[in-house]
């Protein structure tokens, strides 16, 4: 069983809709039992870094995070909820995350170009940097979903995937048994669904 962490940030029920779509169960809790007795973990989150790493801090769900990341069960960050496994963010001000990544997490305004909108929104083609069991089913070149303004630097030993946005930016990273993703899976069709399978038979260790 897969528990999606609802801290009051996020998509969750669609996110929840998509593993119903390819057969996983999960559950949308902040019940720490919960969370302690599934098998893996979802993160999700969108908005801003501060708001969300204090409501983690407010609810102790942080600590549960780290503690069962450090037990080897498998994390999985989707959007702000993958830039929360990061160092910090310099999103408004400095920020901490939960440290379970090494990176920061910066705005993209004046590290790409100035015709490009900010935030980014739609669809991008990844570039696999290596291989990892997340991404067992993609191509190169695969279209995902983005909705960001933050993206991920000083990472380059987790970085998995990557995309195009004037700049080459973080779309995927996994160190040991926690990764994350900057776009969305829910929202990326079939290509999503197929990252949230290779999320589900991800085997500790591996």
């Amino acid at each position: 069983m897969i528990a999606i962490i609802d801290y009051g940030v996020g998509n969750l029920f669609s996110l929840r809709s998509s593993l119903d779509a390819i057969g996983a169960e999960s559950v949308v809790t902040s019940d720490v039992e919960v969370i302690k007795k599934s098998d893996k973990i979802i993160l999700p989150g969108v908005g801003a870094f501060a708001d969300a790493a204090e409501k983690l801090r407010q609810t102790g769900l942080d600590k549960v995070i780290i503690e069962q990341a450090g037990l080897g069960k498998q994390i999985f960050g989707i959007c702000l909820g993958m830039q929360l496994l990061f160092e910090k963010s310099y999103e408004y001000g400095e920020s901490k995350g939960l440290g379970l990544i090494k990176g920061s997490v910066v705005f993209m305004e004046d590290r790409i170009p100035k015709d490009l909108k900010i935030p980014h929104i739609g669809w991008n083609s990844l570039r696999i940097k290596r291989k990892h069991p997340l991404l067992k089913y993609l191509n190169e070149n695969d279209f995902v979903y983005f909705v960001h303004s933050y993206y991920a630097i000083d990472c380059d030993e987790s970085v998995i995937a990557s995309t195009e946005y004037g700049a080459e930016i973080t779309a995927a990273v996994a160190y040991k048994n926690v990764a994350g993703a900057q776009f969305h899976p829910e929202k990326s069709g079939d290509v999503g669904l197929s990252i949230l399978k290779a999320f589900c038979e991800w085997e500790a260790g591996v």
